[in-house]
């Protein structure tokens, strides 16, 4: 594993890292208390889902397919009850009580059931018959996929790490730092019954500081794009309160949420669609902040002769073709990720009005148009932070140092008497002075290899 060979930003002036210190401590400060205090203290929240039916890793071993037997009558409307496949599949349980053992059980049949073969890999369900403890029957639930999502995992970290090195490295550790803050702080949160907007804000800035300063290093630049990003996130809750309100969405707009509030029904959903909105535009919005930063800072590298509204400027106009793409890519990954809603309403048939008004499709329309507007006022806040850093942190004397000294202008007779003798590489011998030459003569006394290449060498 190399070094990191980013070019690290330049250090800013003591003024300036003060300002910065006192601007970002205090709220992370903040952060780490209002974690603490809204931190769950009474365990995983209680809920009734029903008995848990112990699971069993198992091998299937034969699959014996038949004829249905003819469908039942049913009432109107429900579907047959013939319909395959059917038969019987064989598999050797690999753990639990009955380890070793070989079992039989239907094959997998309905909407989603899983096809099985031979040598795949399945879960067991062991089913009892209420009426006869004694009795019961075995069910394959569904595949297992525990060894492909590991490998899956193994190459993905193994590419991180191999493209980005050391900072890879500390990318995996701030995955990981945010999975741990989200498994352990805001879902056993809102579970508990806190107010889901203020635990996802809270989360969210916690995931902030620890994956930015940890993946980006403790600097000015890392500073700046705490700042927009906490600023982004907050101005993104307000906005995500304001417009839910005025469309008055109730958090009911999906399944999952219709079966969340039967099991737990002191979760508040409203609350958990703003925390929704505020989680997800998080890992958009420090990609925009940190692109911000860096690009303010390497233009004032390129040029130090920038001013403030210079370096502005010019960073905005990499941060508007940046949320360009990037306001695509956030209406994109929710329409794949609500793919089966979009096709279910493309076979409806009411009014589009309807259709685009009705609650399901107006909470993806306000999670895309509000975490996109949190987007956008991240570039201007970010941009406009950098640049004051970064022109504080320069001298007015040391810019004048660094600009390029004025080309000396060459004096109007001299150039007018080399420009009157003819090219050649002899002296006149018309001149009274013969030891005066052409130019050329000149030149060609100085390079003692006429026909040598005046390319640079590498």
């Amino acid at each position: 594993m190399g070094s990191d060979h980013t070019r690290s930003a330049p250090s800013a002036p003591p003024r300036v890292r003060r300002i910065l210190v006192a601007t970002v401590v205090p709220l992370f400060v903040a952060t780490v208390v209002a974690a603490v205090v809204l931190w769950p203290r009474d365990g995983s929240p209680r809920t009734d889902g029903g008995t848990n039916v112990p699971r069993y890793h198992g091998t299937v071993t034969r699959v014996v397919t038949e004829p249905c037997p003819p469908a039942a009558p049913g009432p109107e409307g429900t579907p047959s009850v013939g319909d395959g496949p059917c038969g019987t599949v064989d598999v050797r349980v690999n753990d639990g009580s009955a380890s070793g053992q070989r079992v039989q059980t239907p094959v997998p049949a309905g909407p989603g059931a899983p096809r099985v073969e031979v040598d795949d890999e399945v879960i067991l369900v062991e089913l009892t018959d209420p009426t006869d403890p004694t009795a019961s029957s075995w069910n394959i639930a569904e595949h297992q996929r525990g060894t492909p999502l590991l490998w899956l995992a193994v190459i993905f970290a193994a590419a991180i790490v191999a493209f980005g090195r050391w900072r890879g490295l500390a990318a995996l550790a701030g995955l990981a730092a945010s999975f741990a803050i989200l498994l352990t702080f805001v879902l056993p949160g809102i579970g508990a019954g806190r107010s889901p907007l203020l635990v996802a804000v809270v989360g969210a800035a916690l995931i902030m500081f620890v994956v930015l300063y940890l993946t980006h290093g403790v600097s000015a630049q890392t500073s700046v794009a705490v700042l927009g990003t906490l600023g982004s996130l907050v101005l993104t809750g307000v906005l995500a309160t304001i417009v839910s309100g005025a469309t008055h969405l109730t958090g009911f707009g999906s399944e999952d949420a219709t079966a969340l509030s039967m099991f737990q029904a002191d979760v508040d959903l409203h609350g958990l669609l703003l925390a929704g909105i505020i989680i997800g535009s998080l890992g958009v919005l420090d990609d925009v902040t940190v692109t911000q930063a860096a690009t303010v800072a390497e233009l004032a590298n390129a040029n130090p002769g920038l001013t403030r509204l210079q370096l502005y400027r010019a960073a905005t106009r990499v941060g508007r073709a940046h949320i360009a793409s990037t306001v695509n890519t956030i209406v994109l990954a929710y329409a794949g990720a609500s793919l089966p809603l979009l096709l279910l309403l493309t076979a409806d048939s009411r009014p589009i009005g309807q259709i685009l008004t009705s609650e399901f499709l107006a909470q993806e329309i306000v999670r895309s148009g509000v975490a996109t507007l949190g987007l956008i006022a991240a570039v201007p806040l970010t941009t406009g932070l950098a640049a004051m850093v970064t022109a504080a942190g320069r001298q007015p004397t040391a810019r004048a140092a660094e600009a390029p000294a004025p080309r000396p202008q060459p004096d109007r007779a001299e150039a007018l008497a080399a420009l009157s003798f003819p090219r050649t590489g002899r002296s006149d011998p018309t001149s009274p002075d013969p030891a005066r030459t052409t130019p050329s003569s000149t030149a060609t006394d100085r390079w003692p290899e006429p026909n040598r290449s005046t390319d640079t060498a590498w």
